[in-house]
């Protein structure tokens, strides 16, 4: 095979240099390599950073071209060379090169023939993820649950307990415990996401992704804001959470939103605009209502509730009014 590389490239690099590339997974293939070494293959002889990321049986692997592995929380750029690791499915294997239409014949020699010996070992090795097991969920989410036990159900949902995980929170479903890494689709509906932890501390992710539920709204006219919301960006608005117990009586000023939006049926969604921009003019524009008429709302909706909203004092009131308005509904 060195031979024939050798002769190729004198007729033609590109041919000489992708025969030493079938050559080179060949041996690492005979070898029984694992999946870094071949990612770090691919990055090594292009030149540029490798990434595997397969959602599925939740593997990631990024190596520089110097042969160090470096995750990275940056997304994938579709205009990356990329192979999937079965016919039809998705891009999994990435060469890091941009700026790039098409991969050169090399590019693409490296992608087949890496994806074709990663496809082998994750089938012999990982298998196809399994299904989330409720009983296992339960158990990585049980604080009093033994280590040993949380780690052993963690690997049982495919989760690798040295890398971080988090919870997400659906409001109609059980937790769904996902690798901190996929851009995980979360389900439908209202969603709180719990933040990226170890996992032996999965149960505090789903408590705080309980937490974010309630935050989080249907984004109608009746309860506008966000259905998924993250707890790790709430800061110490959740602290809000342990003061405002759903079922009780609510707030004054929640009372006040909920008397005020009876009189007038746009005022919920005029709020919620005017409380998450950055302006007024902004809030206009995200309401598709002209400038003067957001002022004649707001004129409105300050006599209705009994404080002004124009101020930065109004306006954080009425952000805290709007917070606690969906945890006193739960």
């Amino acid at each position: 095979m060195k031979e024939l590389a050798g002769r190729l490239t004198a007729l033609d690099p590109d041919a000489g240099a992708a025969v030493r590339v079938i050559a080179y997974f060949d041996r690492l293939a005979e070898g029984r390599a694992g999946l870094e070494a071949l990612v770090r293959g691919a990055a090594v002889l292009a030149g540029v950073p490798a990434r595997l990321v397969d959602v599925e049986r939740r593997v990631r692997v990024r190596v520089e071209a110097d042969g160090t592995r470096r995750e990275s929380e940056a997304a994938t750029d579709p205009a990356w060379p990329s192979v999937a690791l079965t016919p039809g499915g998705v891009a999994a294997l990435w060469l890091e090169r941009a700026g790039q239409a098409e991969p050169s014949v090399v590019d693409a020699v490296i992608l087949e023939r890496a994806a074709g010996v990663i496809r082998v070992v994750l089938d012999r090795t990982r298998g196809r993820a399994p299904a989330d097991d409720p009983a296992l969920v339960e158990t990585v989410l049980d604080a009093s649950a033994p280590e040993a036990a949380r780690l052993h159900a963690a690997r049982g949902l495919g989760l690798d307990p040295a890398a971080p995980a988090r919870v997400l929170a659906p409001l109609d479903g059980r937790p769904v415990v996902v690798p901190a890494y996929p851009d995980a689709v979360p389900p439908v509906g209202r969603v709180g996401v719990g933040p990226a932890v170890p996992v032996l501390e999965l149960p505090r992710s789903w408590a705080e992704a309980r937490v974010a539920l309630r935050f989080s709204a249907e984004g109608t006219a009746q309860d506008p804001g966000p259905g998924v919301v993250h707890a790790d960006e709430l800061g110490g608005i959740a602290l809000l959470a342990d003061l405002v117990v759903p079922g009780a009586e609510p707030p004054p000023d929640v009372q006040a939103l909920e008397a005020a939006s009876a009189a007038a049926p746009w005022l919920l969604g005029t709020l919620h605009a005017v409380a998450s921009t950055v302006s007024l003019r902004a809030a206009a524009a995200e309401i598709n209502v002209h400038h003067s008429t957001l002022q004649e709302r707001l004129a409105h909706a300050e006599h209705l509730l009994g404080w002004p909203l124009r101020t930065p004092q109004g306006r954080f009131r009425l952000g805290l009014a709007l917070a606690m308005r969906h945890l006193a509904r739960g």
